[in-house]
Order: C-alpha cells, then sequence, then structure tokens
C-alpha cells in the first residue's frame, strides 16, 4: 500500500505515527518541526542505552555516525565522505565564511531580506576587505538565474543563497543558478533548511551546503547536515580543531596538524549523539517514501490549502504553483493587528502556524504543511477562519 494511502484514511495510524495529530493541527514545520514517532524512539532507545550503560561509544563514534552520513548523502545524492554532522545551519555557513582565504576586494553575492544567518557570516567579511553586493528582487524572495547573474562581477568569489525563501516560499533553481556560476568559476555555498526533507535539492553545482534537520527533516535541534564537496576539502580549511577532526591517536597530542578524512575535518570535538540519532531515523522515513513522493504531496495539498484561503479573500504570497512553489504558504488580509488577532484564534484552537513581518513592517501568517497533514485538517483550518470575522 501506498504510504498516503494508508495515512489519509488510518487517523490511528497517523496518529501513532505523528503524536501531534492527536490535539493538533500543525502548520509550522518552517519554523521548527515536531517530532515523528521514530525520531522520538531512536533518541529514546540511545538516551536509555546511555543512561543503563549499554553503550559502546566505539561504535556511536565509527559506526552509528558513519550511517547517518548514508542516511543524509542518500537524501541529497552526495558521498557520505561529503557530509559533516553538524547543526546548526549557521555554524556551517560560519565555517564556509571564515573557512576561505579572502582577499581584499573580492566579492561575495547574497540577498539582505533572506534569514539573518545566511547575511551576518558574509556582511562580517567586510572586516577582511570583502565586498557584499545583495541581489534586489522585485518579489520577495524571487531570486532566479537572471538576477543572479546581473549581480556577479570579475571579483565575484562566492553567491550565498537559500534554497528557499523562509517567508514567501519561492525555491529558487539550483542548477540552473548553480551551472551559471560553475561556469565562472564561483563558488556556490546553499542554506538548504527550507527545502532539505520536503523537495529535492541537487547539489550536482553547488559547493557548500548546510541545514539543520529541525524543520522539514523532521529531526531535533542542533543535528544537521554540512555538505562539502569533496575537490575544495583542501580549499575550505577546518576553522574549529579538536581531537575528533585532528587526528590524535590514543588521544596524544601531535606536533603537526593532520585532519581526519572527509567531512569528519569540519567536526571538532563529540557529536550530538541523541540528535543525530534522531536525524538518521527521520531521514530513512523521508527516504523510504521518497522525496520525490514527499515533494508532490506537499505540493497537491498547498492546491487545496491556497484555494481555501483565497475564497476566504486572503492575499498570498507567490508562488502558489509551479516549480519554484513550495510547502511554505505565507497569506494576510486587512491590518497588522487583524493578522495578530487572527494568528492568536489560530493558535488558541491548536492550529499551530508562524506569525512572520516584513521590512516594511506588514504581518503575515505563515502555514508550513508537511506530507503527513490531510485535507481534512485543512477543513478545520478553514472552518476556525470562518469564525473569525
Amino acid at each position: 500500500m501506498d504510504y498516503f494511502e494508508r495515512i489519509d484514511p488510518d487517523t490511528a495510524y497517523r496518529e501513532q505515527e505523528f503524536p501531534v495529530t492527536r490535539n493538533h493541527i500543525f502548520l509550522a514545520h518552517a519554523a521548527i518541526t515536531v517530532l515523528p514517532r521514530v525520531t522520538e524512539q531512536a533518541m529514546h532507545d540511545f538516551n536509555h542505552a546511555y543512561a543503563t550503560g549499554d553503550l559502546d561509544f566505539t561504535e556511536v563514534h565509527l559506526g552509528e555516525m558513519d550511517a547517518a552520513r548514508e542516511s543524509a548523502a542518500q537524501l541529497l545524492g552526495a558521498s557520505a565522505n561529503e557530509i559533516a554532522l553538524l547543526g546548526p545551519t549557521s555554524l556551517g555557513l560560519n565555517l564556509v565564511a571564515n573557512g576561505l582565504t579572502w582577499q581584499t576586494g573580492d566579492e561575495v553575492v547574497c540577498y539582505l531580506d533572506d534569514y539573518p544567518a545566511n547575511v551576518y557570516p558574509w556582511q562580517n567579511l567586510q572586516k577582511q576587505g570583502v565586498k557584499v553586493v545583495y541581489v534586489k528582487p522585485d518579489q520577495a524572495g524571487k531570486i532566479t538565474p537572471e538576477l543572479v547573474e546581473s549581480a556577479l562581477s570579475p571579483r565575484t568569489r562566492l553567491v550565498a543563497l537559500a534554497s528557499c525563501h523562509f517567508l514567501t516560499g519561492y525555491r529558487i533553481d539550483i542548477n540552473a543558478i548553480g551551472r551559471l556560476l560553475q561556469d565562472r568559476d564561483i563558488l556556490f555555498c546553499l542554506d538548504a533548511i527550507q527545502t532539505a526533507g520536503a523537495f529535492p535539492t541537487p547539489i550536482d553545482h553547488v559547493d557548500f551546503l548546510c541545514a539543520d534537520s529541525h524543520k522539514w527533516m523532521l529531526g531535533p535541534a542542533a543535528a544537521g547536515i554540512f555538505y562539502v564537496k569533496e575537490k575544495h576539502f583542501d580549499l575550505l580549511q577546518p576553522t574549529l580543531h579538536g581531537a575528533w577532526n585532528v587526528k590524535s591517536p590514543d588521544f596524544v597530542t601531535r606536533e603537526q596538524i593532520e585532519y581526519e578524512a572527509g567531512g569528519r575535518r569540519y567536526e571538532p570535538g563529540v557529536l550530538n549523539f541523541s540528535g543525530i540519532y534522531g536525524m538518521r531515523a527521520a531521514l530513512n522515513l523521508i527516504n523510504d517514501i521518497g522525496i520525490d513522493n514527499v515533494a508532490n504531496r506537499i505540493l497537491t495539498l498547498k492546491q487545496y490549502l491556497v484555494g481555501g484561503l483565497q475564497e476566504r479573500g486572503f492575499q498570498i504570497h507567490e508562488p502558489l504553483t509551479g516549480d519554484s512553489a513550495s510547502g511554505i504558504t505565507t497569506f494576510h488580509k486587512k491590518d497588522p493587528d487583524w493578522m495578530r488577532q487572527c494568528f492568536r484564534h489560530l493558535t488558541k484552537n491548536r492550529i499551530d502556524s508562524s506569525l512572520r513581518s516584513d521590512r516594511l513592517g506588514r504581518s503575515y501568517i505563515r502555514f508550513s504543511h508537511h506530507f503527513y497533514n490531510t485535507y481534512a485538517d485543512f477543513d478545520r483550518v478553514f472552518a476556525i477562519l470562518d469564525k473569525l470575522k
């Protein structure tokens, strides 16, 4: 039986696998996920073994963490050797910003109205004489290959973008932008936290990628993925050093620094074992369903959600359909005070969403559903909204 053919009609099964559905309609994955049963169970099992002493840390270090790399690599289409198990997303972004050698006059292209974690690391490079160039889309988050190309110059060293805008839900064309940059020998750093786990996030033309698992990957906070294309291991120098990423046989310090192989070179110390166990379980769930199936499900549900919101007079941020659409649906109506009242009304009725504002101070409600949500969930949302005049 198809996974969704079971989860839609079988309420008991859905509530077992996603306990939040027993009492809430959760539409806030662009903020922070709730944990499915498999994630919770994996973390519980690890912590229980930790508490009772039934834990082989050698196996945890060398076996289980490598298994987690394999699960992450499968999701991205990468090699496990290219994966470091680091969260949050901002840590990976800072490792890229601080691990490259910059020259005065180098340029970095990014987007000022991106999520701040993908702006501040690049702004900080101005201390080294790096120039930050901002793309300026005519609609929030709508960053096209043509727009990126217009921001490039002979001094552009790196372009740092989000795979999907956190407010409007616009998904960029990763492959098209990546090919454009690759042809010009410009590095491409991707903040993938708003697509990894929900949509295919191809890395063929991406040099660096960061994504914590606490949104669409259905994992806990501070367990994440840091991808570095293998050919850049020497280019991107580790800026954090410890006994895990620098070779220290028998925990004896060597006179010279020599890094461990692969993505481990960016992991300086003890990892978030419990969190990574949970992340791995969640990734295996998504990989088993298939990321293409997850994406199709999310977009199918989105059409039903968008139609219901439009019938109720809400203005919805584009894109609503097509290759640039995502699981983020951001809408507004009337004035900011009314939107805040609407948010409180939803929250009171156990509908979890996000209240967000733009640079001009306009207030929005953001729904961000995942594959386990249902049409019945949205019917309930519409009924609650209809009570608020």
